[in-house]
């Protein structure tokens, strides 16, 4: 299948002020955001927030030492997504930051069981766990020191794993609190700007398709703009081509879940429940594509495509 992506869009400078990314240009790969309202009353709903805009709040009130801000709006992230690891890590931060270290120990242990590699996750645990005089600690600690060893200093990690391991060993020996997860330089994320860029290479990537190189722009993307359905929407796709239909499934699901009439999580997951065989599956996708474009769209009409070809299109 010949891939036919235009470059996305890349957000405003308002827009990229306030760290929104503007839906990718309507490609084969690439779709817009559409808008969905519910017609509730406001006495019959809760507040409801868009967990991007919060992630980016967040964020800022970190780099700010906004702590008890941080907290409050990675909240309702975790909330909203949670099974996004970089949020559940970033809380961590905003409470070990107010010397909250039992809410860090949690937070890092979500970020932890979502995402075991994080090298980030594991220091934030093992920092709040010493703080909390656990002995776990040490644990994490050990873990720090097998992928250290592991690495020999060769690996892209190696500073990380020794960062990591010292500011553990500190807490350890001081029996610290959260001033060793919290060092100066730690928490400068990245900025809007480096997510569109991680998010216009992702896209050129897939249009390579160098799945894995795609993979890791936008995870770079999203420690900028975290649940962004755009950027869940890719992720999902790069894995269905690297053939983890289950994962890309997972990310399509996080996507919906945050914007429901988003138009490509819409079209992707049921070109996903083609490939399956599951076409009654693939005409529910349609006819919720269908609802979301009162006068068509161009989503629409492919996943109509790929239904009535009733076939796997890679082969």
């Amino acid at each position: 299948m010949i891939l036919r992506l235009r470059p996305a869009l890349l957000a405003g400078a308002a827009l990229a002020a306030a760290g929104l990314l503007l839906a990718p240009g309507r490609t084969a790969e690439a779709s817009t955001m559409g808008g969905d309202s519910s017609g509730a009353m406001p006495s019959a709903s809760a507040p409801s927030y868009d967990p991007a805009e919060e992630y980016v709040k967040g964020v800022a009130a970190l780099n700010a030492s906004q702590y008890k801000d941080a907290e409050r709006a990675l909240s309702r992230v975790t909330r909203a997504t949670p099974d996004n690891a970089e949020a559940w890590r970033m809380l961590g931060m905003a409470n070990a930051g107010q010397s909250n270290l039992k809410g860090a120990r949690k937070a890092y242990e979500k970020a932890v069981k979502l995402q075991p590699d994080s090298i980030e996750a594991h220091q934030g645990l093992g920092v709040a766990l010493a703080g909390l005089k656990d002995p776990a600690a040490k644990a994490q600690l050990d873990w720090l020191a097998a992928k250290a060893a592991a690495c020999a200093g060769t690996c892209a990690d190696a500073e990380a794993l020794k960062k990591a391991s010292a500011a553990v060993e500190g807490a350890l020996a001081a029996a610290g609190g959260p001033s060793a997860a919290l060092e100066p330089g730690s928490l400068l994320f990245a900025a809007p700007q480096a997510g569109d860029q991680a998010y216009a290479a992702a896209v050129g990537l897939i249009n390579q398709r160098r799945y894995d190189d795609a993979l890791a722009a936008l995870a770079k993307a999203r420690l900028a703009f975290g649940p962004h359905p755009d950027v869940l929407t890719y992720q999902g796709y790069a894995w269905r081509k690297k053939g983890d239909e289950a994962r890309a499934e997972g990310y399509y699901r996080q996507a919906l879940a945050i914007a429901p009439r988003h138009r490509g999580a819409l079209e992707y997951y049921g070109e996903l429940k083609v490939e399956r065989g599951d076409l009654a599956g693939a005409r529910r996708m349609l006819a919720r594509l269908d609802r979301a474009c009162s006068f068509g769209c161009a989503e629409a009409e492919e996943l109509r495509r790929w239904i009535d070809a009733g076939r796997d299109p890679r082969a």
